[in-house]
């Protein structure tokens, strides 16, 4: 497997799609499918044809074009086993603990349940790239829709200890300014933060995205995945609680923010 290419491009409102491309072997693959119309514009732009589809989980906003793109290149499409009665055209359903094969490199699947109960994201080692759908954004992480926030705890803090350091992240939104603007609420004296909010605000103002985030950014800097740190803690009034529901407050004051 030669370096890999990553194309980054917005989608809808404020998704993003993302195509990752082998120059050496051809292959590409698609993170998520929002919009058919965006999704063939990179195409275009790119000159890269589609062979797979990795699916993070099955809200439409993900998930709308994959009729359309399994029509137009004959893509593999993968995605989460536990949610394919929800999604359309699976070719492959992978859960936890699987892998696929893509450009000689293995795509490692991780389950991440809480944002969905079926959600999960893929992790490409040797080439130090993630793609964390709607559960782990920059600066922030998703709603709770269909788990629990202990579950999603559990996921975050296991994409934490998982990835390295230097692994780029990509997620479905853009929301790292909106996520910044929080994230000092909870933890006003965290200087990193402080220092990466007036960097987003600046990327923004410009109307570049802010992805892909690193692992090391996160760690410093989300206070979703910073139950456990002591000013945190202490600012919240929670220097006895539990990490999950130390994150589960930070959850429901972003929630109503």
């Amino acid at each position: 497997m030669s370096e890999l290419a990553v194309h980054l491009f917005p989608c809808l409102t404020d998704n993003y799609g993302v195509l990752v491309h082998d120059p050496e072997s051809g292959e590409t693959a698609v993170v998520d499918a929002p919009d058919e119309a965006a999704i063939k514009r990179a195409v275009a732009e790119t000159g890269w044809t589609p062979t797979q589809v990795w699916v993070t989980h099955h809200h439409w906003d993900h998930t709308q074009a994959i009729p359309a793109l399994k029509d137009a290149y004959g893509a593999t499409v993968v995605g989460p086993r536990q949610e394919a009665a929800m999604i359309v055209d699976l070719d492959l359903k992978v859960g936890d603990g699987d892998s696929v094969q893509f450009a000689g490199a293995t795509v490692r699947v991780i389950g991440t349940p809480g944002h969905t109960l079926g959600q999960v994201a893929y992790w490409l080692p040797d080439a130090a790239l993630a793609f964390t759908g709607d559960t782990l954004f920059a600066m922030g992480c998703g709603r709770v829709f269909e788990g629990t926030p202990e579950m999603m705890w559990t996921s975050l803090d296991r994409l934490a200890a998982t990835l390295p350091a230097e692994t780029r992240i990509y997620c479905g939104h853009e929301y790292t300014l909106a996520n910044a603007k929080f994230a000092v609420t909870v933890d006003p004296d965290n200087a990193a933060l402080a220092e990466r909010l007036e960097a987003v605000a600046a990327i923004r103002a410009q109307g570049k995205p802010t992805l892909p985030t690193t692992m090391a950014e996160e760690r410093l800097t989300n206070p979703f995945l910073r139950a456990g740190d002591e000013a945190l803690r202490a600012h919240l009034g929670m220097a006895d609680a539990a990490d999950w529901e130390v994150f589960a407050e930070v959850r429901r004051r972003k929630d109503h923010f």
